[in-house]
């Protein structure tokens, strides 16, 4: 069996049970213990499993979705250079999508850029935009609770109508093999959406999502750049697959 086929085996079980053993793996592939041992380091390194006694467990688990206020309170500094960050990338006469999320909200207040148009799925951020004297359209549909975000299959058509310069998303999780993921399976079909009538996308995350799963797929690695804070982490194999963004604080 090739390498590619054996890694492709053991994340597939790992998918279904989370954790894999070593013993079981050479009974099903068919080979040796120190093959079994070489590709759980390669996928290590990838950051796609975390390797234990005897074998293998998943790199994640799957997150719960906090509240606004819960998310508010969350990282507060680096939500703001983040957001800076993402507001200086808009430019004169931009049509720009800004999905409903607390580091999204942030950015509204550092943006500068002239006659720029804004739609945006955030009824708080819809307020602030209104407040700044900035042309936005909010998204019809039903409002969520928790997040202040507007969704549903109403949303979803009006955004299908719009075309964007720049979109910038927010994402409870980033995940090299599972790439950006949000709990409400409505939120991930309107940022799915956005990305495609997006000539640009943004992921604006910082350090706390990476190597987070939560229950939907917005869209793989390399369909965003990530703008995120300077952290300690390695970035090399998100850098292999798309641009990364690292704001100052």
């Amino acid at each position: 069996m090739l390498t590619e086929e054996r890694h492709s085996f053991i994340l597939n079980q790992l998918k279904e049970n989370h954790i894999v053993k070593s013993q079981a793996l050479m009974n099903e592939l068919q080979c040796s213990e120190s093959t079994i041992r070489r590709d759980l380091s390669e996928l290590e390194s990838k950051g796609l499993l975390t390797r234990i006694h005897g074998g293998a467990r998943s790199t994640y688990q799957l997150e719960e979705e906090l509240s606004v206020s819960e998310k508010s309170s969350k990282n507060i500094q680096e939500k703001q250079a983040i957001a800076k960050l993402a507001a200086s990338l808009v430019k004169e006469n931009d049509v720009i999508y800004i999905d409903a999320g607390t580091t999204t909200l942030a950015m509204i207040n550092f943006l500068t850029a002239k006659n720029i148009t804004v739609v945006t799925n955030g009824v708080a951020h819809a307020s602030l935009l209104a407040d700044k004297e900035i042309q936005a359209f909010l998204l019809g549909g039903r409002v969520k609770y928790s997040t202040k975000a507007v969704i549903g299959t109403d949303s979803l058509r009006d955004l299908k109508s719009y075309q964007f310069n720049k979109a910038f998303l927010g994402t409870n999780g980033i995940h090299l093999e599972y790439g950006y993921t949000t709990p409400d399976p409505d939120e991930a079909a309107l940022k799915k959406t956005a990305i495609t009538q997006s000539a640009m996308a943004y992921m604006l995350a910082d350090d706390s999502k990476w190597e987070k799963v939560t229950f939907s797929k917005v869209g793989d690695i390399e369909e965003a750049t990530i703008i995120t804070n300077r952290t300690d982490r390695s970035l090399t194999n998100y850098q292999e697959k798309t641009t990364i963004l690292e704001a100052e604080q």
